[in-house]
């Protein structure tokens, strides 16, 4: 009989709610090892720790490690049941009951079984589940200790249930990006950062990764040497990010939502790139193919969005339906909505040189109600928070910068337009950037926070929209990067524009639809390798932001009221 094995990458606690948590490991590399790997069949076993710390044979649970996903998968904790054997027994399966605000422990294993044969997706899980032992003989192997053991483990707490009409409670949660991972002699200080991440913000309630969670191209997209160009080479990225021990030790601890930039593919990639050169597709399906195994499975899929329990109208109740999987996404934690952005993969710069009007960024514009695009999504999320939960804060999390701007950018005509074009941020993208703020000023969308990562320089910044109506107030939160041993290539914060209204740096953005335009103060820069924390306190209405270094110590910042100390920024917002 087949025996466990020990996942070669994981477990990462990915989306969790106050019932149920998305747990992720990928299969043992003996496959690999030996060459055999196209006739065997890959299983993923999980079991959960009772109050005795113990095992139980009823508390384990099969799960399906797909080929097409290279042997990695989610078990969905609280909803997903065991595999069955037949229609009959799969309609007594019953999954295991997660409780809200309560701590779990889980370990996990995978198991090889011998069937040659087709691909994954053309092979049922009941003829898989007919070769296999019932899935409680492996209590004696998942409570096995010391050197014999056979499973790695995660440890999570569920959310606490909110009840909407109930006051609003405290939310922290850790914002970063762009982990470069450094030549062989620096995979150790790679990893550094991590390690106070958890040890000193265990209390806080997630992790957000903006994007560069890995570099596909380790120097640049035209330089062949380091770069990722098969896809055994883009998942050996995946385990020297992932499987380092500190980043391992959060990712098992610790909820963390991801979401890809440039690098998971190559340096300032657009979708353009596909027609202008043929190599580029392969390049993209081995790219997303990777990302997909190893970011966007452990993370909330559209079954979870707001959109399945919203009551809908009008052509809002378009935005029910979707027939195939995306990137972008959406999720709460204790009531605070986030929308999650692909600003990558639906990443257009048309072909008129220089020209701005016919860039986007989250995809072409919709041509019919019917056929919603992640711009009407985000747009109709912003309206929809508003009404349902008024002021309550926003958080949109786009791995692109949304402000500051650079300051070779900054100015109007052609040749402003043609370095704005050549960007890698939201300015390259007007149309897009003005149908957001259209709909922010519109709406009277009140506390929205953007969240962002990517230029190797963090900041803050508040924004003005200046439309005729209420003030509106927003801000910008940039946390970017992890690692990055090149603070002297990019990241100057006197390339970035500090005071939009600045005649130094005039970078005010007129809306293209409707009167008005929005103009923006940053300060808080810092080229040095950190994260940030973010703090929620609905009794002061504050957003309080603090950015902590590889030491885990608080770095030194130029504050709102220009005094430079290593105090958090308090950014008031309107109560909610």
């Amino acid at each position: 009989m087949s025996t466990l094995r020990t996942p070669s990458l994981g477990p990462i606690v990915g989306h969790t709610t106050d019932t149920s948590c998305r747990l992720w490991i990928a299969a043992s590399d003996a496959l690999d090892e030996k060459g055999v790997a196209e006739d065997i069949r890959t299983i993923g076993v999980i079991g959960v720790l009772g109050s005795n710390g113990r095992v139980a044979g009823e508390d384990i649970f099969y799960f399906r490690l797909r080929r097409e996903y290279h042997r990695t998968g989610t078990f969905n904790l609280g909803v997903d049941v065991n595999l069955w054997r037949n229609e009959t027994e799969r309609k007594q399966l019953k999954p295991f009951l997660l409780t809200p605000a309560t701590h779990y422990r889980v370990r996990m294993a995978s198991l090889n079984v011998d069937d040659a044969g087709s691909i994954d997706d053309e092979v049922s899980s009941e003829s898989v589940v007919h070769r296999l032992p019932a899935s409680s003989v492996w209590a004696k192997d998942l409570n096995r200790v010391g050197v014999d053991k056979v499973y790695v483990e995660a440890e999570f707490t569920t959310q606490a249930r909110v009840d909407a009409t109930a006051a609003p409670q405290p939310l922290s949660f850790l914002l970063g990006s762009c982990r470069y991972p450094g030549l062989a002699w620096q995979r150790r200080d790679s990893d550094a950062i991590f390690a106070p991440m958890l040890e000193a913000h265990g209390d806080a309630q997630f992790v957000l990764m903006v994007g560069d969670q890995i570099y596909a191209d380790l120097y640049n997209r035209a330089i062949p040497i380091g770069r990722a160009d098969t896809y055994k080479e883009f998942e050996e990225r995946y385990h020297t990010a992932f499987g380092s021990p500190s980043i391992g030790r959060l990712l098992s601890h610790k909820p963390t939502y991801m979401i890809l930039d440039d690098h998971e593919i190559e340096d300032n990639w657009t979708q353009d790139r596909i027609a202008k050169c043929g190599t580029k597709r392969t390049l993209f399906n081995w790219a997303m193919g990777a990302y997909m195994s190893y970011q966007w499975s452990h993370g909330p899929r559209f079954d979870d969005s707001y959109v399945q329990s919203r009551v809908m109208s009008g052509n809002d109740q378009y935005l029910k339906q979707r027939s195939v999987n995306q990137l972008f996404y959406d999720f709460s934690c204790s009531n605070y909505p986030f929308f999650v952005l692909d600003t990558r993969t639906q990443r257009f710069l048309e072909d008129v040189p220089g020209a701005l009007a016919d860039n986007h960024l989250l995809g072409r514009p919709s041509l019919h109600p019917a056929e919603p695009g992640q711009l009407d999504r985000l747009c109709a999320w912003l309206r929809h928070m508003q009404e349902d939960r008024g002021n309550m804060p926003k958080f949109v999390v786009t791995s692109s910068v949304f402000v500051p701007n650079g300051v070779d950018t900054a100015g109007e005509g052609e040749r402003y337009d043609r370095r704005k074009n050549a960007s890698d941020a939201w300015s390259a993208f007007p149309s897009t950037r003005s149908a957001v703020l259209e709909t922010i000023a519109q709406y009277q969308v009140q506390n929205v926070v953007f969240l962002s990562g990517d230029i190797h320089c963090s900041n803050i910044s508040e924004l003005q929209l200046d439309s005729g109506a209420q003030s509106i107030h927003a801000y910008a939160v940039t946390s970017s990067a992890f690692y990055w041993p090149f603070s002297f290539a990019d990241g100057d914060p006197a390339g970035y524009v500090h005071d939009s209204r600045s005649p130094r740096t005039p970078d005010s953005f007129a809306l293209k639809n409707k009167p008005g335009a929005m103009d923006y103060r940053t300060w808080a820069f810092t080229q040095a390798d950190n994260f940030a924390r973010l703090d929620l306190h609905p009794g002061s209405a504050e957003l309080v932001v603090q950015f902590y270094g590889t030491d885990g110590q608080p770095l030194m910042t130029r504050k709102q009221n220009d005094q430079v100390n290593e105090q958090p920024e308090r950014l008031q917002l309107l109560p909610w």
